[in-house]
């Protein structure tokens, strides 16, 4: 049953991610909720969860990865329509990534590459008897899928296609990712299949998720007087729990080493965003491999276990956090303080930066993809500073040129091993001997693929679970019906759920939009995949 805001009404957030700014944004403007009643948690010293960038010029600058974006990410478009921009605040954040967007258009011309040089990409590459399988997919009920794997459905060739290397660097699945996820990709980014190989259509922001999205959406919500309690971690919550109404009663929070419990009252909310892809992560340096940490350093992860073991409704974490080996992979960004390596991408692909996306070294054992945004990605950049971010989805397997898994690896020794793969050595080993790099920081993240572990119905919990009174479950672990999880838009989709479904608000989320509905799409796709 929905209920109406009223003066003496309190919501607590935890977490600081996309999906907790977003329902704070649409708890003001919707809900009628008094913003100084709002107050967000958060365990670590900055809000963005997944939507990070730190550092500065003289000790290199961070991106843990960066999530891509599209036109039909309506609900997320929605949002930050709202919300002024970093540097214009007569500019919303939508109109300065369009009008960014319209001048840097993605169309990369080296997707792909092979003992460094381009690969052919006229055909996908994807044999009869899979195109068909891939049919069969789109219109098989999800019901039928829970807990398959994608490789419990190809054949064996279908992972060595031009088609699987871009689908699986592209959105980081493996052989071993849920079956049932691919579907909604494939259905859900129908639109988007024939530019696929150009990464096509892919939008982008003007610098850092972090600097272009988060922190004016923070500041926006700070300005009209919502409170973050950061380095402050949530270590359970308190439920009243009966056979048909569950409510949030308690909120244990540890900060400064203290224990503290808030008691919601009548008219009080809760919204828990659950799991974390970003949890527990390491970062190394030029001269240092990162450290693979796991649940025990994770305050979300082993928040949504305690609170999982009260209710069959509330999810099942572990299908989604206790395979790291099967989630895990590493990511590393490069600040050099010269042009040469952005000189040469920039001659060799023929994109200027900004335009390209993803270049894949096929070959790599680590399978490595290095991506060069548009400079400045930071604000502060200076015009001589050049940042590229990279990633790699097999860490563990002994590199080609370097004889050592990545994880092992130390950031210079991760450059070795690419500018082997690009057949470069020569020309960036006086770059390397004369400090042209000023720092390579690989990051390990042990978390960062569970959202594509192989599920079954109830692993992920509703946004509003069955008989919720006050509370409501956030981002990319919940269940929301055709959308795709590793997406801002399922993260603001779960706010706008979250809050319409428990306030009197008279609105209802956006559609998700579905781009195999559109018989057009379909058509275009079914020739791109057959050529």
């Amino acid at each position: 049953m929905k209920t109406k805001a009223d003066e003496k009404s309190r919501v607590y957030l935890v977490g600081s991610g996309i999906a907790s700014l977003a329902s704070a944004f649409y708890l003001i403007r919707d809900a009628g909720v008094n913003p100084e009643h709002i107050t967000v948690f958060e365990q670590y010293p900055v809000t963005g969860g997944a939507l990070d960038g730190s550092g500065d010029p003289k000790n290199g600058y961070l991106i843990r990865g960066g999530r891509m974006h599209e036109k039909e990410y309506r609900c997320y478009w929605d949002l930050l329509a709202n919300i002024p921009s970093y540097d214009d605040p007569t500019v919303s954040v939508t109109d300065d990534s369009m009008e960014f967007n319209s001048r840097f258009v993605s169309h990369a011309q080296a997707r792909l590459l092979k003992n460094g040089e381009k690969v052919d990409l006229s055909s996908y590459g994807i044999g009869k008897k899979d195109q068909l399988l891939m049919m069969e997919l789109l219109f098989a009920p999800e019901s039928t899928l829970a807990g398959k794997k994608i490789e419990e459905w190809f054949t064996l060739g279908f992972f060595s296609t031009n088609f699987w290397m871009i689908f699986t660097t592209m959105f980081a699945f493996q052989k071993w990712s849920s079956l049932a996820e691919m579907r909604r990709y494939m259905r859900r980014f129908m639109h988007l299949m024939p530019g696929l190989k150009f990464i096509g259509g892919i939008l982008r922001t003007k610098y850092n998720q972090y600097h272009s999205v988060v922190l004016p959406l923070e500041n926006y919500l700070r300005d009209k007087g919502v409170k973050f309690e950061l380095e402050t971690t949530v270590t359970d919550i308190e439920f009243d729990l009966s056979q048909n109404r569950k409510t949030a009663t308690a909120i244990e929070v540890l900060k400064s080493g203290k224990k503290e419990v808030i008691i919601l009252e009548n008219g009080d909310f809760l919204f828990f965003t659950n799991g974390s892809i970003t949890e527990s992560t390491d970062a190394g340096d030029l001269h240092r491999a990162p450290k693979l940490k796991g649940i025990d350093s994770s305050g979300a992860w082993k928040l949504w276990k305690k609170v999982a073991q009260k209710d069959p409704d509330f999810g099942n974490p572990g299908v989604f956090c206790d395979n790291i080996d099967l989630q895990k992979w590493y990511s590393f960004t490069v600040t050099m303080k010269e042009s040469t390596f952005h000189d040469y991408m920039e001659d060799f692909t023929g994109n200027v930066d900004g335009t390209g996306g993803l270049v894949t070294m096929t070959d790599s054992n680590w399978l490595m993809s290095i991506v060069i945004a548009r400079q400045p990605h930071f604000p502060d950049q200076p015009k001589d500073i050049k940042i590229f971010w990279g990633y790699a989805l097999f860490p563990d397997r002994i590199g080609n040129h370097v004889k050592k898994p990545m994880s092992e690896c130390s950031g210079e020794e991760i450059l070795e091993e690419l500018w082997y793969h690009l057949k470069i050595t020569e020309l960036m080993e006086p770059v390397m001997q004369r400090g042209g790099v000023v720092n390579a920081i690989p990051v390990s993240m042990p978390f960062i693929d569970s959202l594509f572990m192989p599920r079954k119905p109830k692993d992920r919990p509703k946004v509003i679970p069955k008989g919720s009174t006050n509370f409501a479950f956030l981002g990319q672990f919940t269940e929301i019906e055709d959308d795709c999880v590793f997406t801002v838009e399922y993260s603001v989709r779960s706010a706008q759920e979250a809050v319409y479904g428990l306030f009197e608000c008279g609105k209802e989320p956006i559609p998700v939009y579905i781009g195999a509905h559109n018989p057009l799409n379909m058509l275009k796709a079914a020739a791109a995949i057959s050529s």
